[in-house]
Order: structure tokens, then sequence, then C-alpha cells
């Protein structure tokens, strides 16, 4: 057995010997999960294990979140590997890499992006996550994954641009997609689809309006081939630092990296099992980039050769999918000193050699484990994590690793740029050779497409009739051939009858307007006889004469005059069409009125006189002899004097001082005969008595 079969990452304890240990090759290939609290030397472990691919020539893979694992590894890069690193830092704001998830996927793979994409989506929004969000989503991605030269930026434009979404409708392979947007989606009301697709837009748009993410993810031909990653063994280092990017934009851009790892390695079913090479992903803090397509990935990624090797802190970091996938399918099982609740569940994998006291008091460094070995899990034992790695072995290659990383897949921010605003202004040339076919962007234009097409015409002879011009009589040739009917020009006399025949039309619109404005008469139809009836007429009818000329519309009324002798006096509707005069300063300090009505008062009008019987034009109150019995309130009128309720009724005069009520002027009150007990109220002297049987009119 060789050395590179066998990778050291630990030594052992027991009875105080030390002797250092690793994993084969092969039991590596059912993954390794690394679990412990902050500081316990987990990220020391998979910096050793690291530089010791590295070192033996393995293809290796590290997703860090935080950044400075990815930054130390660089440090021990040797030389005769710099060529084989790819330096994935989108920190690094003026070289984006290009990265496009969405590029040259396969038919039989495309499902598996788009619940890759979906999952991230749904994992960072769970709270506003929906069915029909999710169902639009689908179809969005199933739908730009058959367009040629698309990215994610497709998604937003696919959803807004009705030009765009054409083309790509036009392009779509699955029949049940297609049908989504030509039968379902189209059938949607604006308000409807505006309702729908917003949410759409606010998530995915939120990462795409950042220049950063944009960059990277919005370039339609990637720089980076995970396929020929993997196969030729290099080194792909992911400097994800939450810190300096984001944690969103951070988890978003990891798990679009695993999810085209996992596809580049599905894809190497078209090689023989035993001629794929290993690739060992290394990911810390791997709960940022789970989603629920990860439990499929430690399923079928032994088969393809795509070592696992997990690290994170807690296990209630997992999603109820993804846990019992990590711990049903791991084969090497590393545990750091953890806290009272995963020991409780870790306990189960360790006793009864281990408790859960014992796990909870682990030193720094120090570990539980469970070893993969010749694909058989050992019992539970011991070890310590290998010292780090010391000063001495840094091979002071970060300068030259980052320089030719950059050189090599990395481009100027301002490229990237100016063909991704081309892009999005629905230039199809852009789009056509980005995605590997189409024309030259040097035409794309209108004014330089002319141009071309007139060089090209001149230069392939394409006008090759001789004729003679029918202005000057010279010799011109023609791209037709002449039918000796029509007029012929040559260029220059072409313009000049152009100019000719314009002036021509604008004279003839010039004179339609002088005889329209001469015409001062209006045609009228002749009057009918009283006597006879339009039906009944059987002869022609008379013809339109002109006979009356066009009148002026009727100009309103003056203004009254402000001015107006004593004499003629004023309406009050003429008063109130005087406009105010200001009222002096001087007359204010003075106390005296703030309004003048004398100047007025002297114009108006006289007014009708007033009758003195006022109560002529006023509605008189009327009174129900038997009120009180059905607790109706009197109509009062509170201009008289106030009148005794407790009267059965009175005549309609003020009621005299001397008056006084007396129940027996109005006799007995039966009930029962309410037509007997209606009085006939006094008189304004306070005598009169109502007649047995009379009433009051209601």
């Amino acid at each position: 057995m060789s050395d590179n079969e066998v990778t050291i990452f630990a030594e052992t304890t027991f009875r105080n010997k030390r002797q250092k240990f690793g994993i084969k090759k092969d039991d590596r290939r059912r993954h390794m999960y690394l679990i412990g609290k902050t500081g316990m030397g987990k990220s020391t472990i998979l910096e050793n294990m690291i530089v010791e691919d590295i070192r033996a020539g393995r293809g290796v893979a590290v997703v860090d979140p935080h950044g400075d694992l990815a930054e130390k590894v660089i440090q021990y890069i040797p030389n005769n590997r710099i060529n084989d690193v790819i330096y994935f830092n989108p920190s690094d704001f003026d070289y984006p890499i290009a990265f496009n998830v969405v590029e040259h996927v396969e038919p039989q793979f495309r499902h598996l992006v788009a619940s890759g994409l979906i999952g991230v989506f749904k994992k960072l929004w769970a709270d506003s996550w929906g069915p029909r969000l999710e169902y639009i989503l689908r179809n969005t991605i199933l739908a730009i994954l058959d367009y040629p030269g698309s990215t994610l930026l497709a998604v937003i434009r696919m959803l807004s641009d009705k030009k765009f979404r054409k083309k790509v409708i036009e392009k779509i392979q699955d029949p049940v997609v297609k049908s989504f947007w030509v039968n379902e989606f189209a059938g949607y009301a604006d308000k409807f689809a505006s309702e729908a697709v917003s949410p759409i837009q606010n998530k995915v748009g939120q990462f795409l309006s950042t220049s950063l993410i944009r960059n990277i993810i919005g370039q339609v031909k990637s720089t980076i081939d995970m396929r020929k990653i993997m196969d030729e063994g290099k080194i792909l280092i992911l400097n994800l630092s939450k810190g300096r990017i984001g944690e969103d934009s951070s988890s978003l851009l990891g798990s679009m990296m695993i999810t085209k790892i996992q596809l580049a390695a599905m894809s190497r079913v078209d090689i023989p099992e035993n001629e794929r090479r290993d690739f060992y992903l290394y990911i810390d803090e791997f709960q940022n980039f789970t989603t629920e397509s990860f439990a499929n990935i430690l399923s079928e990624a032994r088969k393809y050769r795509l070592n696992l090797i997990m690290a994170h802190q807690y296990i209630e970091q997992l999603g109820e999918i993804v846990k019992p996938a990590v711990f049903g399918n791991v084969g090497t099982l590393i545990v750091h000193r953890v806290g009272a609740a995963d020991a409780e569940e870790l306990v189960q994998e360790f006793a009864p050699v281990f408790t859960e006291e014992d796990i909870v008091n682990l030193p720094k460094y120090e570990i539980y484990l469970k070893l993969m070995i010749d694909g058989i899990a050992s019992e539970p034992f011991s070890a310590r994590g290998l010292a780090p790695l010391s000063k001495e072995e840094l091979e002071g290659n970060l300068e030259k690793v980052i320089s030719v990383s950059r050189e090599r897949y990395a481009r100027e921010r301002a490229a990237v740029e100016e063909k991704i605003a081309r892009w999005h202004s629905n230039d199809e040339d852009e789009e056509r050779e980005e995605g590997g076919s189409g024309r030259n962007i040097a035409n794309s234009a209108p004014a330089a497409q002319f141009h071309a097409k007139n060089e090209r015409a001149e230069d392939d002879d394409v006008y090759k009739f001789t004729t003679v011009c029918s202005r000057c009589g010279r010799e011109t040739k023609t791209s037709f051939k002449p039918d000796g009917i029509r007029p012929v020009y040559c260029k220059d006399c072409l313009s000049l009858a152009r100019e000719e025949k314009k002036r021509e039309i604008e004279d003839r619109k010039k004179a339609k307007e002088e005889e329209l404005s001469r015409l001062e008469t209006v045609s009228v139809p002749a009057p009918a006889p009283a006597h006879s009836d339009p039906s009944e007429r059987s002869g022609p009818k008379a013809p339109f004469v002109r006979n009356e000329p066009i009148r002026p519309s009727p100009l309103p009324p003056p203004r009254v005059n402000n001015q107006k002798s004593e004499e003629n006096g004023l309406s009050l509707r003429e008063v109130l069409k005087i406009e105010p005069v200001k009222f002096s300063q001087a007359a204010k300090e003075a106390g005296r009125a703030p309004v003048n009505f004398s100047p007025a008062r002297k114009t108006v009008l006289p007014a009708r006189p007033e009758t003195n019987n006022r109560q002529e034009h006023q509605p008189q109150p009327r009174y129900a002899a038997n009120y009180r019995g059905y607790g109706q309130r009197p109509y009062v009128n509170r201009e008289e004097p106030r009148r005794d309720n407790r009267a059965a009724g009175y005549n309609q005069g003020p009621r005299p001082n001397n008056f006084e009520p007396k129940r027996e002027n109005f006799g007995p009150i039966d009930r029962n005969n309410r037509a007997e007990n209606n009085r006939k109220a006094p008189d304004s002297n306070g005598e009169g008595e109502l007649k047995e049987g009379e009433n009051i009119e209601m």
C-alpha cells in the first residue's frame, strides 16, 4: 500500500501511546463528518487533510464561508501545483470570475438544477415561501435552461419582458413547460400576473441588483469548467467570506457551486467507474449550503467518486431532511466537544464506550471517532488531531497563486459590465455570440447594418443594370431592370426628385387650406312647405343653398359697470357682480365697521314691502288634543310664547295673559271614543267651546 492511498489526519492517545493514523482512499468515498463547538480544532483537521491532498496531486475543492481557511490553504500550495489553482473570490470586485449555473445543462440533469436553485431560495425565505411562487419559479428556470446564452438574469427578464419571453418560449423543448407559458401564464390577467411574479422579482432581484454578484452569475460563458476540474484533478478554492459579500450572497454562491459540482460528478456516467478520478469536496460550516437536494449528493456521490468532508458546530443546524441523510450515509464520524443536547444524540453512536459526560468534557483537539476501515465502521475510540501546520512549511506563493488564477479565469469588470448591459438592452447578437452562435456584435446597430449592407452590395456588383437617368440624361446603374414606363434617376437626381415631390405635396396641402378658409357660407336645406308632410313628398329633394352668412357666436353680457347713477337703481343680482372695494386701513383704525354697505343700499331697487300678517307666510303648528296619551312631543314654534302643554289644544293666536285652562271646560274623557275627546280650542280671547263630536283638523 503506497502512502498516497492513506490520508493522515490524527494520532492515537490510548495509554499515552502516540501513533499517527489516517483513512484509506476507498473508505473516504463513504464521506467524513466532523462536528464540534467553535475553536475545538475542526478547521485544523480540515487544513491538514487539504494540504496533504494537494501535495499528493489529488483534485480538491474547498468551500469556506469565513475565508480564513481558504486564505491559509493558498499559502501552502507548492510550486508544481500553482497552475492547477482556481481561486474564486467574489470580493475581488475588479476581476470577477464568470460562473453561469444554467450553462450547457444536459436535459436529464435540468430538473436537478431547478431543484437546487429553488432549494436555495426556499431556504433563505422559508417564512414567505408559497406553492405558487415555487411553481412559477420552477417553470421559469426550466424555460431558460432551454434557451441558449441565458443566465440567472433571464429569470427577471422572462417575467417582465414580453418580447424576450416570446423568444424563450420558441426555444422550449419540454412540452409541459411550454404549455405552462403558452396556455396558463398567457391567460393570467395583468393584475393577477403582477401579483404572482412580484415575489419572485423581489427575491431574485435582491441578488441581481448587487453588481458584485451580478458580474459573476451574469456572464454567459463560464470560465470555470467543473467537469474538467474533476477529471484533471485541479484545485478549486472558494473564498465565500460572509463579512465581505454578505451572508445571503455567500449561501447562494456556495449552494450553486455545490450544485454545479454535483452535476459535473453525475455527468461522469459516461466514464467507467474504475476510471473515474477521485475528487474531494471540503465544506466548512456546510449547513449554510445544504438544501433538500443535498441528501441526494450524499447517497449518490460515492459511485461518481465525489468524496465529501463536512464540518459544522451543532446538529440543530441541519434540517429535518438533511439530518437523517448525514447520519445514514456518512462512513467516518468525528466528534469534538459538543453541547449537552448534541451529546444526548451522539451518545447513541458511541455507547457504551463513551458517555454523554465524556463527549461534553472533551479537551481541545481531542476527538472521539468511528473510523471506516475497509468498508466497516470501527469501534469508537479516542484520538487527537494533528498539530496545525507550521510556518516553516509555508510556500510563500500567495500572491503568485492569486495572480495566475486571475489571469486565467477572471475578466476585467468594465468589460463584463458592458456585456451585461448589452444583454439587457435586447441585443440579440450579443446573446448569440456569448451563447456560441450568431453574427458579429459589430453589426448589431441598425446604422452599422445599413452601411455594411451598402458596402457589401457595391463589392458584390449588385448594380448590374445600365440605364439613362430620366432627369439629367447621364448613364447610371441600377439593381433592378427598368421597365421603360416609370422614371429612373441617378443617385444625385433621386434626392432632387424626392425633394420636388415633397414640395408638391406641401403646396397641395397649403392650397386646400386656403380654399377652405375662403368659404364664408354654409349649406342649409330649403325649408319645406308648412302644409306638406316630408314623408309624402314624391318629387326630388330641395338642393342645399348657401343663402345665409355665418353668424358669430353671441358674446357674453358685459359686466355691470361699477359707476352707476343713483337714479338708475341696481337689482340685488347686479350688486353681487360689483367687485368689492378694499376697506381702508384708516377706517379700520377709526373703529368703523369693516364692511360699508351704504353705497350698495342706495343703488338697490326697493324691495317688495313685507306684510304685517306674518302668519300668512309661515307654517302654523297643529296640535292633537290627546297627544299625551301616545307619547308624542308637539311641534312648538319657538317664536311664539310658550303654551301650557297640559291643555288639550289652542287656536293659532297667541295665548292671552289671563287665560287659565280648566278641566271642566272639556268634559270627561272617554278613551274608547277618541272623536268625543277632541275639543275645539278656545279662541284668542279665551272664549268659545268645542261642539260635541267636532274634531280639530289635523
